[in-house]
């Protein structure tokens, strides 16, 4: 089955839709223990992290574990069309911003760890580490400018795909976990 990045996003969106909160929580503490036992998270000091919107991966838990372990934990917040990572030492002090995602309150300190870990959100994904993500085009933007960063995504099962269509722009991750 293969589709363009359009109907793909729509498809999988759908599949997103009709996930039970049970069947997110599950998947999420999967994904958090093996995220934490990966060695990227290891070797890390910084995390660059994404909070949950939708029907997403729930990262809060994992992000918290960072804290916990001594990580610095920075959260993306977009200013018109660039992203910057916000370090947060309280993951409640977020509200909604660019498309109602959360993201910090406040406007810094931002991140500066050229190695930190990045934890990427998408739709699709391929065991290649190819991704489809929201369109905005954020983190492809963001990785160009600082090709340093590990990278490493969580999804579901049934985000992970055979293969899904590339442009030159798209930057791939380095690893892709899913549950």
């Amino acid at each position: 089955m293969i589709m363009d990045k359009k109907a793909l996003r729509a498809h999988i969106r759908q599949l997103k839709l009709a996930l039970s909160q049970d069947a997110i929580c599950t998947a999420s503490k999967n994904l958090t223990e093996q995220f934490l036992a990966h060695p990227l998270y290891h070797r890390a000091k910084t995390i660059y992290g994404y909070l949950p919107y939708n029907q997403e991966v729930l990262t809060w838990a994992l992000l918290e574990q960072a804290r916990k372990d001594g990580k610095q934990v920075a959260v993306p917040k977009v200013y018109d069309d660039e992203m910057r990572f916000i370090l947060l030492d309280d993951l409640s002090q977020v509200a909604p911003g660019y498309a109602s995602i959360p993201e910090p309150i406040a406007d810094g300190p931002v991140a500066s760890d050229p190695t930190a870990l990045v934890l990427m959100p998408g739709l699709a994904f391929d065991r290649e580490g190819h991704r489809i993500g929201y369109g905005g085009g954020f983190y492809d933007r963001f990785l160009a400018a600082e090709p340093g960063h590990p990278t490493i995504a969580l999804c579901y099962e049934f985000q992970l795909l055979e293969h899904i269509p590339t442009e030159e722009f798209d930057i791939p991750v380095d690893c892709v976990l899913w549950a």
